[in-house]
């Protein structure tokens, strides 16, 4: 179904300029050079997207890197988090209000527990408000990283399948109550830092990569370039499986593909069935995060968008 829009504008004359890249250890071996080296590279991509009047804000960059296990064992033990053999820490977007937030994390323990996977404990993860422009700060949310158990003997593929569901039962719990909430990532094998602030800014306002224990051996860097939508903190890219320059050209055909074959969609991974993780489409969303459909999970619709795990998808 197409949507009107009023006035002469029309998505279907957009076209799209993000900057992204990839950079990795051949032999997996993690560095604090590596995460410096893809940040060094992300400023290269800055004419790729948006400046605000501000000369702070941005249309949102950030960086999608395999789980720093040293870093994040050592910040979760100053905490007082005890963590198990196998774990994942998730990056949430939280209402700055103290009690619609401690709401939300309530729904995403819950959410967490009845897949079966223990809360280990929050950690608020430092920022610098000061290398945020006026635009960004009017609806910075509160950054989190919320430390997740697996109980023994569960393997990282179904680690992964049960974070998805959980976090899925969350958003679905949330959509109508908490504008705010976000999962930018909840994977056991990546973590993701994003913001709405431009590359020269984004260590700065992550004290975190600073830190020289952040050390992993792939990173994928990412500066967002908004077309369709204006910028927000939760649209701001890497989204939670790959990058993606959008394909909005071909949006709307692949937005009627998806929605003409979900009742095809089946897995026998998830021990029931796939309403619960419904809709897979994000109406008036970005090109980029339209799509929430988990990765190899079910059966996919066509699509051209390389993020459709993304979005609100797969972790």
């Amino acid at each position: 179904m197409t949507t009107k829009t009023p006035g002469l504008y029309s998505q279907e004359f957009e076209r799209d300029s993000c900057g992204f890249g990839l950079i990795a250890n051949i032999d997996d071996a993690p560095s604090h050079w590596l995460v410096n080296t893809a940040i060094r590279a992300l400023k290269r991509l800055t004419h790729r997207g948006a400046v605000a009047a501000d000369g702070k804000s941005g249309d949102g960059c950030g960086l999608l890197f395999k789980k720093p296990d040293s870093f994040l064992r050592g910040v979760a033990a100053e905490s007082g988090i005890t963590l198990s053999k196998r774990y994942t820490a998730g990056m949430v977007f939280l209402d700055n209000d103290p009690q619609r937030a401690e709401a939300s994390r309530t729904v995403v323990a819950n959410a967490l527990k009845a897949q079966g996977l223990k809360v280990a404990g929050w950690r608020l993860v430092p920022t610098d408000r000061s290398v945020c422009g006026e635009q960004a700060l009017e609806t910075l949310p509160r950054i989190e990283q919320v430390f997740v158990n697996a109980p023994g003997g569960m393997d990282a593929e179904e680690f992964n399948r049960q974070l998805f569901i959980a976090r899925r039962r969350a958003e679905k719990a949330l959509l109508d109550q908490d504008p705010v909430f976000f999962v930018a990532s909840l994977s056991a094998d990546t973590v993701c830092y994003k913001a709405m602030v431009t590359p020269e800014f984004l260590q700065g306002f992550f004290p975190d990569l600073q830190d020289p224990r952040m050390e992993t051996s792939v990173c994928l860097f990412h500066q967002r370039f908004s077309t369709n939508t204006f910028p927000q903190w939760r649209l701001a890219q890497p989204f939670r499986y790959l990058a993606h320059n959008g394909e909005i050209n071909t949006l709307q055909g692949n937005r009627n593909w998806t929605n003409a074959r979900r009742s095809m969609l089946q897995s026998a991974r998830f021990g029931g069935p796939l309403d619960r993780l419904f809709p897979i489409v994000v109406p008036g969303a970005s090109a980029s995060i339209t799509t929430r459909a988990p990765n190899g999970a079910a059966t996919p619709a066509p699509s051209t968008s390389s993020d459709a795990s993304s979005g609100w998808g797969a972790n």
